[in-house]
């Protein structure tokens, strides 16, 4: 498909009025048979089932190059799309050349794929599985080496791409994998940000989409047990009919398996924690092929070690993750959306720090910069006022929730906060955090042919005005244009950078303020990443964030586990650490 094809398709698939969610491999077409805007919408799901946003007049052109409303016309985002695509295809790098004294491959198996024992790895694999569900299709292994939303670049392409339907499937795979010593990735949304699912010693992509089944959901016991590769919003519409809800809500496109492994969390963190707290026990195929089984059922557990919280932020290094029982809660009675605006930044983290000092029981607690609100008026024609936001919802009974939202008032109103409004209603409240649900795509039409360095810190919380208030310095500082949001009631906090990756200048300023960033955090006793994980991106910060003590464990517990070290290899722990 060319370019202007694959971006005319990108659009008409946001300007529908009912996306539906699509994620996984169906029927017997393997994704090699797909069009890359299908590939596209297989990978990230649909966008209008997290936002409550239909057809009108809204687009979002391919890889989040620009989300507009009413202010570009077909015609630009048509060129937008045309020239992202383009970009995503020069920065994939072309695969080493073939080793082997095979015959020369079929038609559809480019000769970049086959190294070193590739060749009878992939016969096997084909034994294994569905044949059409082993693919070397050279589109979709460049597909699987970059995701979208990365900045990262890309260093090698997977040599195949699998798609598995099962947990023995899974153990197939890992079993022919390591009988050849060739180095094994998971794959699932792909909208880890930190480079998680890139195969950086080629191997196997293991694509977890197929795998998306709802397998037990215990009403009594308020949990559920699902396959990795069912999406959080598609799990959520599956329990809505039963008055059940899992609280983590991370990207639209993300799915459970994904979501453990970089130990997620996102906006509602503050009141029901992150995905360490509401994982109850997991399954995983670990190196050898071996199943293990983290933990029971049961709501707390002494039984030895804590193998499922080991898992849980592992990404891929330590096993791939095939089953997860989650803890769900029950939704709310009744919800209210708040919000209030500030001089800075620093005022309005330092009203979310009193918030939560108040004992009041919030959900949520947002924080959006002035340019993430002018971005946003610009790219939905709206007119809110230009100034750092903080966003408000609480959930209880209705006479809780009107009480709270009162006390939240004054709180505001004492530390000089000014246009607090706030919503009750199913529409006004759609209407009102819709602001803060399209906010990363908004950014982008403050320069829409950029690429995005988007990353995250966390400090404890009385360090966030502190923190925030230095970053937004270092940012205005810059000719780069930038937004900042957070999840101000537990320190969490992210920049949006955008920049040309051609142009090397803008490049080494966008790493740099990302930089100064993690430092202005590890200074303050904070962290490296908040809910992004390590992957490739933040693996350098972790010595001086945990100490070289920390990770020599670490090590010893990744060559114990993994000695051939084929389980998504060069990921979180620096290579002096282990091996």
């Amino acid at each position: 498909m060319s370019h202007s094809r694959c971006a005319s398709a990108l659009i008409r698939r946001y300007l529908r009025k009912d996306f539906g969610l699509r994620s996984a491999v169906s029927g017997s077409r393997c994704l090699a048979t797909l069009s890359v805007s299908e590939r596209y919408e297989r990978m990230t799901g649909s966008g209008s089932a997290s936002e409550g946003v239909g057809w009108r007049a809204r687009a979002r052109a391919v890889g989040g190059v620009v989300a507009l409303t009413g202010l570009m016309s077909l015609v630009q985002m048509h060129q937008a799309a045309v020239s992202r695509c383009e970009s995503v295809q020069t920065q994939i790098q072309n695969p080493i050349a073939v080793e082997t004294e095979n015959p020369a491959p079929s038609k559809d198996e480019s000769q970049s794929f086959c190294v070193g024992n590739v060749a009878p790895l992939l016969a096997e694999l084909r034994a294994a599985l569905d044949e059409d569900r082993v693919v070397v299709d050279e589109e979709d292994r460049k597909f699987h080496a970059k995701p979208w939303n990365t900045y990262h670049s890309v260093e090698a392409i997977p040599d195949i791409v699998v798609y598995p339907k099962s947990q023995e499937e899974v153990v197939a795979i890992i079993k022919a994998c390591a009988k050849y010593k060739i180095p094994v990735t998971p794959y699932a949304g792909g909208t880890s940000l930190e480079g998680h699912t890139m195969t950086l010693n080629r191997g196997v992509s293991i694509n977890m989409n197929s795998m998306k089944k709802v397998k037990e959901l215990h009403l009594e016991d308020m949990d559920v047990i699902v396959e990795p590769g069912i999406g959080w919003i598609e799990l959520n519409e599956y329990l809505k009919p039963y008055g059940l809800f899992f609280p983590l809500d991370p990207g639209p496109g993300a799915t459970i398996g994904g979501m453990c492994a970089t130990r997620c969390s996102g906006s509602m963190a503050v009141r029901y924690g992150t995905m360490r707290d509401n994982v109850l026990s997991m399954k995983a195929v670990v190196a050898n092929g071996d199943v293990v089984k983290t933990a029971a059922r049961a709501r707390k557990s002494a039984a030895g070690y804590d193998l499922t919280r080991l898992l849980i932020g592992s990404e891929g290094t330590l096993g791939v993750i095939t089953e997860v029982t989650l803890r769900l809660q029950k939704i709310p009675e009744a919800t209210v959306v708040a919000m209030c605006n500030f001089k800075n930044v620093g005022d309005a983290a330092a009203v979310a720090i009193a918030s939560m000092h108040s004992g009041i029981q919030v959900s949520r607690v947002e924080l959006l910069d002035d340019v993430m609100m002018k971005a946003i008026n610009m790219a939905n024609d709206k007119n809110y006022p230009e100034k750092p936001t903080l966003m408000f919802e609480l959930v209880g009974t209705e006479a809780y929730t009107q009480e709270q939202t009162a006390r939240i008032q004054r709180i505001v109103e004492d530390h000089n906060g000014s246009d607090f409004v706030f919503a009750d209603t199913p529409i006004e409240k759609e209407e009102l955090w819709k602001i803060r649900k399209e906010a990363f795509w908004s950014t982008f039409v403050l320069r829409p042919d950029a690429e995005a360095l988007v990353t995250d810190v966390c400090v404890p919380l009385s360090r966030l005005a502190e923190c925030i208030s230095a970053t937004k310095d270092s940012l205005l500082a810059s000719s780069l244009p930038s937004t900042l949001l957070a999840h101000a009631g537990d320190g969490n906090f992210h920049a949006i950078i955008l920049f040309d990756p051609k142009n090397k200048e803008e490049v080494d300023e966008a790493l740099k303020l990302s930089n100064d960033m993690v430092h202005a955090s590890l200074s303050m006793e904070g962290t490296c990443t908040g809910e992004h994980g390590v992957g490739i991106g933040k693996m350098k910060y972790l010595e001086k964030e945990l100490g070289p003590e920390a990770l020599k464990m670490m090590g010893t517990i990744k060559t114990a586990l993994d000695p051939s070290n084929l389980m998504n290899p060069g990921k979180i722990i620096p290579e002096k650490f282990c091996y």
